[in-house]
């Protein structure tokens, strides 16, 4: 999530579990335990230079639950030696640092690109992609909750205020899940119908929302991919059907970067040539033609493709005009169909 939510998040969890008389400290340091997992960006910025790593690296170490409940002790341990507030009341405080820190990783988890949960294991990346990355309706609760806080201090109004958000919060997130599984079950209805059944698929919410979403389904020659609204859309869900370069990837799928990629995304990409170079566009974040990670990852010669040190393409910023009013009229206007798309899908 964004580290404003995050920030939030950490921020309440503390204040609501540290005694009321330090709720403004446990507001600060929650907010900066809250936010410290994705400070991993620095060092990995410094360590590579390679894009794939910068990708897959994010999330790993700082977002272990088999090593945040250590760093959270840690840290705990060390203000207690200090004395002050941790000292004084030491358990509280022990798992308003716990909470704040290992909520962090969690609540990631829940957006699409991927939480290595149990590093150094290497298990996929988990994405239980219910939610997108910014989602006022999570964050608003969290942050009105925390400013009221901030001035209420140690009342108990405050700590009413503090649980109030946390539970409205977190029943965005519990609601999040139900309108996946609703747009889940409609959509493997539909791929069934056009014969892809056991297609390896995901489904993610669009932006700041959780009433449209995008399902993609990979096929042999490429993917197809679909929108559900909640609110408009009624019977089948209507798929199109894109193409991917699949030979040109299947010769480059055991180079180093391209299987790191694949691992971290669980093979949903598509590859394109563009100017004599194969580029794999990461289809979980974004939609088509237009996706937020795009890698160049070889060259084409006389031999075939050769690996080349990975390249990520800035992404078109024009893109995102009027996509945003797009969406929003799409939650309310059912899907127009596309049947000749629909028949390669079905092809």
């Amino acid at each position: 999530m964004d580290s404003l939510t995050q920030i939030v998040l950490g921020g309440a969890l503390a204040a609501a579990v540290a005694p009321p008389g330090h709720r403004r400290a446990a507001l600060l340091a929650g907010a900066a335990l809250g936010t410290l997992p994705d400070l991993d960006v620095l060092p990995v910025a410094w360590l590579t230079d390679d894009p794939v790593n910068h990708m897959t690296w994010h999330r790993s170490l700082s977002h272990s639950l088999l090593v945040l409940p250590w760093v959270a002790w840690a840290i705990w341990a060390w203000c207690k030696r200090r004395g002050g507030r941790v000292a004084q009341s030491p358990r509280r405080w022990f798992w308003a640092m716990q909470l704040a820190l290992v909520t962090h990783p969690l609540l990631d988890a829940f957006t699409v690109y991927g939480t290595q949960l149990l590093w150094p294991l290497r298990p996929p990346p988990v994405m239980w992609s219910s939610v997108f990355i910014i989602d006022p309706l999570y964050t608003i609760w969290l942050l009105a909750a925390c400013v009221f806080a901030w001035f209420a201090r140690e009342s108990r109004r405050a700590t009413r205020v503090l649980v109030a958000g946390l539970v409205l919060s977190s029943s965005y997130l519990a609601w999040s899940l139900v309108a996946k599984s609703l747009v889940e079950r409609e959509a493997e209805r539909s791929l069934a119908a056009i014969g892809l059944h056991d297609a390896p698929r995901f489904s993610v919410p669009m932006p700041f929302n959780t009433l449209l979403w995008r399902v993609v389904a990979m096929t042999p020659e490429g993917f197809v991919e679909g929108e559900r609204s909640l609110v408009a859309d009624r019977g089948p869900m209507r798929f199109t059907a894109y193409p991917s370069d699949v030979q040109a990837l299947a010769e480059v799928r055991e180079t180093p970067a391209v299987r790191e990629l694949q691992w971290f995304n669980r093979g949903f990409m598509k590859a394109t040539q563009h100017r004599g170079e194969l580029v794999l566009s990461d289809l979980r974040m974004g939609s088509e033609p237009d996706y937020s990670f795009r890698f160049a990852m070889a060259r084409r010669t006389q031999d075939g493709w050769q690996a080349i040190p990975p390249r990520q393409l800035e992404w078109p910023r024009e893109a995102a005009s009027g996509r945003l009013a797009a969406m929003w009229r799409r939650i309310w206007t059912p899907a127009r169909f596309d049947e000749a798309r629909l028949q390669d899908a079905r092809q």
